[in-house]
C-alpha cells in the first residue's frame, strides 16, 4: 500500500480528547466538595485551626492551594522552592504549622478562606474562575517580559543600540534572540531571556533556542542568557544543558535576576571589546 501524501494524512487527523463537563461528578470533585464543606464548618478560621485541620486531613492539604487560587503545578513549584518537596500531604503530617504559615504569609490564606467560605457566588463569578487559566497565562507572559524589560533597560542605560524579540544572523543561518546589541546593521551580542514559574514544553523550547544561539554564533559574536524562575526546578536536566553551554564556553554568560549586576558588568566589558563604548 502506498504511503498517503502529507495532505491526505493531515486531513485524516481528528480530535483525540473529548469535552469534559466542568460540573460532572468525579472522585476528585467529590473530594474537593467534601473538603470545602469541612473547611466551611470550622468553628474558627485561624492559623492554629487550619494547621490542626490539615494534620487531621493530610490527604486534603492541597486544598489550601485551591483556596488561594494556585494550580496544582504552581503549588508544587512553590512548595518545592520553600520546602524541597512537592507533597502538601507530607508537609501536613511533618510540619502543618509551617505549611499553613507559608500559605498565609505568601498568599493571605486565613483572610481569603474566612472571606470566601460563606460567600455567595454568581454565574459571572463561576465564569471568571474558569477563565483563571487565561489570567495565569497572561501573568506568566508578564513574568517573562520582566526579564526582557530589565536587560533591555541595562543595555540602553549603557548607551547601546538594541533590538528586541528578533533573530540574528550567525554562521550559516540565523537564530532567535530576545535582545540584540547592534553595531550598525551587524548583530554582535545576543541575549536570551527565559523566565518561567511553571513547567511545560515552553521550557524545552527555551533550551533549544539557547542551544541554537550557541551553535550559530560567530567568533566575533557574544551570546548570553538570563534564565530564572522556579519552573526550572522541575526541569533541572534542561537547566543543566544550558549551564553546560556556559561551562563549555559555548555561551559567554548565564545569569538570573539576582545576578543582573554581573550581567551588566559582562555586557559592558563585551561592548568595550567590540569598541561599542
Amino acid at each position: 500500500m502506498a504511503v498517503p501524501g502529507f495532505d491526505e494524512y493531515l486531513g485524516s487527523l481528528g480530535r483525540l480528547s473529548v469535552h469534559v463537563d466542568p460540573l460532572a461528578t468525579t472522585e476528585e470533585s467529590e473530594r474537593i466538595r467534601w473538603g470545602a464543606a469541612a473547611l466551611a464548618e470550622l468553628d474558627a478560621v485561624d492559623a492554629e485551626s487550619l494547621a490542626a485541620w490539615v494534620f487531621t486531613n493530610p490527604e486534603e492539604a492541597a486544598l489550601l492551594g485551591l483556596v488561594v487560587g494556585l494550580t496544582q503545578e504552581r503549588m508544587k513549584n512553590v512548595l518545592r522552592e520553600r520546602f524541597a518537596t512537592t507533597s502538601a500531604r507530607q508537609l501536613a503530617l511533618r510540619d502543618p504549622v509551617a505549611l499553613v504559615r507559608f500559605f498565609d504569609e505568601e498568599y493571605d490564606l486565613v483572610r481569603t478562606l474566612a472571606a470566601n467560605r460563606a460567600a455567595t457566588f454568581t454565574f459571572g463569578d463561576l465564569l471568571v474562575a474558569r477563565a483563571g487559566s487565561r489570567a495565569r497565562a497572561a501573568a506568566a507572559g508578564r513574568s517573562g517580559r520582566r526579564i526582557e524589560d530589565q536587560i533591555e533597560a541595562i543595555a540602553v542605560g549603557l548607551g547601546l543600540e538594541v533590538r528586541t524579540r528578533t533573530r540574528f544572523q550567525g554562521r550559516g543561518h540565523d537564530a532567535p534572540a530576545d535582545l540584540l546589541v547592534m553595531r550598525g546593521d551587524e548583530p554582535v551580542i545576543a541575549v536570551a531571556a527565559k523566565g518561567f514559574d511553571s513547567t511545560g514544553s515552553k521550557l524545552g523550547d527555551a533550551v533549544r533556542e539557547i542551544v541554537e544561539m550557541a551553535s550559530v554564533r560567530k567568533p566575533t559574536q557574544y551570546v548570553m542568557a538570563v534564565v530564572d524562575g522556579i519552573g526550572w526546578l522541575s526541569r533541572q536536566s534542561d537547566l543543566r544543558r544550558i549551564h553546560a553551554l556556559w561551562a563549555g564556553g559555548e555561551i559567554d554568560g548565564l545569569y538570573t535576576l539576582a545576578t543582573l549586576d554581573r550581567f551588566r558588568d559582562d555586557l559592558e566589558q563585551a561592548a568595550r571589546r567590540l569598541d561599542l563604548l
